[in-house]
């Protein structure tokens, strides 16, 4: 029988791919390559960001006004996770903008429908996403889109090594709660780091530097309200800590 100790294990990344993102990755994962893929999110932000960068400098390319190549970009970004995160924002905003109690809090936002405040929050996330991206040049707005979604994955990880899951029947990302490896978390947490530096300069290090701040603060507005997390809020904190990078750096880089 061959040896294969050297060979690179890339299933972890493929269950990166395949969880983060619409793109059909043929490859089969277990349930211990999902565990494992932690330490991959970051990579799969970055092919979204790069993804919808690409997006970005082919309208700008094609001659497209400034403000339809933002939007174009924004949906690019969502659409690389076939919306996966929006619907957390919505969902996350009609239930913690309800003013019920923790049980009815959870089961507004288990409602598929959205409401009121759902529009509002997703309104807030994209509209300044677009108008953040509406200001930059083809280059800039690729950088930032690829820090943003690096970060942003990045955030998810640390947020899922230190929250606890607020649905005792669990859910969606009970997979991933189960892994607290210290080293796939360090390993997101730098991963992002290095991507922001390395594509951001100044400007990407200072973007991650508010979306820690603002991930903190959303994390424990989710332990007050509901005493953890869910899939939801998850996909709400990737929204909003892509929002902060691409308006930190969007400020920064005029």
């Amino acid at each position: 029988m061959k040896n294969n100790r050297w060979i690179p294990d890339f299933r972890p990344l493929a269950a990166a791919l395949q969880f983060l993102t619409i793109l059909p990755i043929p490859a089969a994962v277990s349930e211990e390559d999902m565990k494992q893929s932690l330490a991959w999110f970051p990579a799969a932000g970055f092919v979204c960001g790069a993804g919808a960068g690409l997006v970005f400098l082919a309208a700008h390319g094609l001659g497209f006004p400034a403000t339809m190549a933002g939007l174009l970009a924004v949906l690019a970004l969502s659409g690389f996770n076939g919306f996966f995160h929006a619907d957390g924002v919505a969902d996350t905003a009609d239930g913690f903008w309800s003013a019920r109690p923790r049980e009815q809090v959870l089961e507004i936002m288990r409602d598929s429908r959205i409401g009121t405040m759902g529009v509002i929050g997703l309104f807030a996330v994209l509209g300044l996403k677009w108008s953040a991206l509406s200001t930059l040049g083809p280059v800039d707005g690729l950088r930032t889109l690829i820090v943003a979604a690096a970060v942003a994955r990045s955030a998810q990880v640390i947020t899922m090594g230190m929250a606890p899951y607020a649905r005792k029947e669990g859910g969606l990302a009970s997979v991933f709660l189960a892994e607290h490896a210290p080293h796939r978390i360090a390993i997101a947490a730098i991963s992002g780091l290095l991507i922001a530096a390395a594509f951001g300069g100044t400007a990407g290090i200072t973007g991650l530097l508010a979306a820690v701040a603002a991930a903190l603060g959303f994390n424990v507005f989710c332990m007050k309200k509901i005493g953890g997390i869910t899939g939801d809020t998850l996909g709400a904190l990737t929204e909003i800590t892509e929002t902060i990078v691409l308006c930190t750096m969007c400020i920064l880089l005029l």
